[in-house]
C-alpha cells in the first residue's frame, strides 16, 4: 500500500463519525444563507488538522505522547469534555456550548470556535497526533511521509466541504425540527468516544 493511499484510508476512518468539529461545521452551513458566509469557519478547521497531522506524521508528537502523566492528563481532560458536553447535549443545553443555534455566526466568531473544537479537543488531538502519527512512523524517507500527511490532511479538507454543503442543503427548517434529535444522538456519540478514548490511552503502544 503507498503512504498516500494509507493516509486517504486511514483519515476517512478517523474523520467520519459526527463530533463536535463535525457538528458544528454541518449546522453552521444550515444556517447560513449564503455558503460563502461559512468559508471562515472551513478554512481554519481545514488549517488546523492540516497542521495536526503534519506534526504527527513528522514524528513531533511521538516523544509527547509517550510520556505516560502527559498522555494520561490529556486522556483525563478529554474524557471530562466528552462526559460533560453529553450530558449538556443530552439535557438540550449543549448546542449553544457546541455552536448548534439557529444564528449564523459572523466571521471571528466562527474562527474562534472552530480552532477550539480543532486543537483543544483531546479526542481530535489523539485521532491525529497519536493514531496518525503512529501510523506514519512505519514511513522511513520525507517523501513517503509527505506524502501520507498530505494525503490525510486533504481527506480533511474535502469532508468538511462536503460536510457544509449538505448542512447549506439541508437548510434552516430541517435544521430547527431535527437538533433535539441531533443533540440526544451526538450525546451517545459523546459518551461513547470517552469510553474509546480511555481505552485508547491505557493501550497506547
Amino acid at each position: 500500500m503507498t503512504a498516500g493511499l494509507h493516509g486517504i484510508i486511514l483519515a476517512i476512518g478517523l474523520i467520519l463519525p459526527i463530533g463536535m468539529q463535525n457538528g458544528f461545521i454541518l449546522f453552521q452551513g444550515a444556517v447560513h444563507k449564503r455558503w460563502v458566509n461559512l468559508l471562515p469557519t472551513l478554512i481554519t478547521a481545514g488549517m488546523a488538522d492540516t497542521l495536526l497531522i503534519s506534526l504527527g506524521a513528522m514524528g513531533v508528537s511521538a516523544a509527547a505522547f509517550h510520556i505516560t502523566w502527559f498522555r494520561y492528563l490529556i486522556g483525563v481532560v478529554g474524557i471530562l469534555f466528552l462526559l460533560y458536553m453529553g450530558v449538556a447535549s443530552w439535557r438540550d443545553q449543549g448546542a449553544e456550548a457546541a455552536g448548534l443555534t439557529d444564528t449564523a455566526w459572523p466571521p471571528r466568531r466562527q474562527i474562534t470556535f472552530s480552532l477550539s473544537v480543532s486543537l483543544l479537543n483531546p479526542h481530535a488531538l489523539i485521532d491525529t497526533l497519536a493514531v496518525i502519527g503512529g501510523s506514519a512512523s512505519v514511513y522511513t524517507t520525507f517523501s513517503e511521509r509527505f506524502a501520507f500527511a498530505a494525503a490525510a490532511a486533504s481527506v480533511s479538507w474535502i469532508w468538511f466541504f462536503l460536510l457544509s454543503l449538505i448542512g447549506h442543503w439541508v437548510g434552516r427548517m430541517a435544521f430547527q425540527n431535527s437538533l433535539k434529535l441531533f443533540n440526544r444522538v451526538s450525546a451517545v456519540i459523546m459518551w461513547l468516544s470517552a469510553g474509546y478514548l480511555g481505552y485508547l490511552i491505557i493501550n497506547f503502544p
